[in-house]
């Protein structure tokens, strides 16, 4: 249903020939547009007969504050993920479990290498990751420590 709802808004904007006058303006009235057409599926008699979701839930979800928040991480996660895709192959692998929350021993036995080894590699990939997302960190620090 959410790339239904991307793909209309797309067509949408094709189909108007909208013009914005810069990337921000974009963004701004994409994220805009999918989160209002979000909430109209949400609302809708279709989609409340097959999903059990009460009026509160979806009153929690129209607020400002949960639609900023939900951005913030989505930005977040797409930033970090990006950052980890350009660590090298051993790094990137062992970084990835870490996060998928596995122990550094059962990184050590998931890829057959020594517990030193994991260790040695998490602290190369944290040190790049903190330079990759220097100008980002505030943002991340705030989603991982809550």
């Amino acid at each position: 249903m959410a790339k239904d709802v991307v793909q209309e808004i797309f067509i949408k904007v094709w189909n108007q020939k909208t013009v914005f006058k810069c990337q921000d303006t974009v963004r701004s009235y994409l994220y805009t547009a999918v989160k209002n057409r979000s909430l109209d599926v949400l609302k809708s008699k279709r989609y409340k007969s097959k999903c059990d979701l009460s009026e509160e839930a979806i009153q929690s979800m129209e607020t400002d504050s949960f639609f900023s928040s939900e951005l913030v991480l989505q930005e977040t996660a797409r930033l970090v993920d990006h950052a980890v895709n350009t660590l090298p192959l051993r790094c990137k692998k062992i970084i990835k479990l870490s996060l998928l929350g596995y122990k550094n021993g059962e990184i050590a036995n998931e890829l057959e290498i020594t517990l030193n080894t994991v260790k040695a590699q998490k602290k190369i990939a944290y040190r790049k990751l903190r330079f990759q997302l220097r100008e980002h960190i505030a943002l991340v620090t705030h989603i991982f420590l809550p």
